[in-house]
């Protein structure tokens, strides 16, 4: 079956998940794409460009699979001479309706009412978590008394029907080669999240103080994915911890896998999380997770473990981090359980699940 995968945002997680189907299907699919900057032009206004590069093609597909990056009903309509015929599902990694319908103005609620057209034109709409399916339709209704009249609240129920979850695969088989032991060095605390305000940098940091502070042993790597400048925080803490701070700033894949490899826990503070690749990489790789008790996480973490993993503000994430990094052996019996957990999103695993629903869509049923 021949696949289109319509990516306008290529590059960092959305560019990962389209190369790891590409690479895993067991069907042809083919990459539509542009660059990964400018996200709300992109959002806004890539459908042309996109559908204009798909009709001098004059290729045929057998489904589309389009990203939440993409303007799917303009983008249809565009390339109507061409896929006219051809199944559509829109893959939500994320959506702008989460951020536009709390004080948003008139522009975000602009790009927000794209991602749910994006929903109501598309035959299967994919979430990549439980909870990120649930935020969206609890959403809808806010946008749309947004608007004065004609508030698309008939389409909802259509909508919501088309909806399934289906996660993000991730690449985790590079991480398996065994870990060389740390010996005497101290345990390692890893933050490896977009280096942005939604994941909570001045939170880590404040925790990192504490922990400092209260003379625990440890040592810190702060990677992930870097954009304009390093929240004041993190650069605070080069000068608080010396030698402790191993790692500071992006991280290319192979220093990124040794530092996955040698956390020992690995902490999220974030307020925005519809999925966590990078959770999900670190904690595979044999960190021990402390994260929110809220977001997507209660959904990553296997139930018996949510008293010791998940926290409740800034007191009960240092007391866990503590903890985790004060019992070491306890620690890697509860990593390595969640080793397991996080191996169902692998893309040997899920990569077929995709196949299988986009095979579906394909032949109708």
């Amino acid at each position: 079956m021949r696949v289109l995968l319509v990516e306008p945002y290529y590059g960092g997680s959305h560019g990962a998940w389209a190369d790891g189907y590409v690479a895993s299907s067991r069907h042809d699919v083919e990459l539509l794409t542009h660059e990964a900057q400018f996200w709300r032009w992109r959002l806004q206004g890539a459908h042309l460009t996109l559908a204009e590069e798909l009709v001098a093609r004059n290729d045929r597909f057998d489904v589309v699979l389009a990203s939440s990056m993409l303007d799917l009903a303009g983008f249809l309509g565009a390339a109507r001479s061409v896929l006219s015929a051809v199944p559509a599902a829109v893959f939500f990694h994320e959506n702008q309706l989460a951020y536009s319908t709390d004080s948003g103005g008139r522009e975000e609620h602009a790009v927000a009412l794209i991602n749910w057209q994006s929903a109501a034109v598309a035959d299967r709409v994919f979430f990549n978590s439980t909870f990120h399916r649930d935020r969206f339709f609890a959403e809808v209704p806010v946008l749309h008394n947004r608007f004065p009249d004609r508030q698309h609240g008939s389409l909802l129920g259509r909508v919501e029907r088309a909806s399934s979850v289906l996660p993000v695969g991730v690449d985790l088989q590079r991480l398996d080669e065994v870990a060389t032991p740390a010996g005497d060095e101290s345990p390692l605390l890893l933050w490896n999240h977009r280096w942005d305000r939604d994941k909570g940098p001045g939170e880590f940091a404040a925790l990192v103080t504490d922990l400092f502070e209260a003379g625990v042993d440890f040592r810190l790597a702060l990677a992930g994915e870097q954009f304009v400048t390093d929240p004041e925080e993190f650069s605070a803490l080069g000068s608080l911890l010396g030698d402790q701070l191993i790692h500071y700033g992006f991280a290319d894949d192979d220093r990124y896998v040794e530092l996955l490899r040698a956390a020992d826990v690995v902490v999220s503070t974030a307020h925005q999380e519809f999925f966590g690749v990078a959770l999900t990489e670190a904690v595979y790789a044999g960190g021990f997770p402390v994260v929110p008790n809220r977001l997507v996480y209660p959904e990553r973490i296997s139930d018996r473990f949510h008293e010791r993993c998940l926290y409740d503000g800034h007191g009960d994430l240092v007391a866990k981090t503590r903890w985790a990094l004060e019992h070491a052996a306890a620690a890697r019996l509860i990593a390595a359980d969640q080793h397991e957990v996080m191996a169902a999103y692998d893309w040997s695993v899920v990569a077929p699940i995709y196949d299988d629903e986009l095979e579906e869509m394909a032949s109708g049923r």
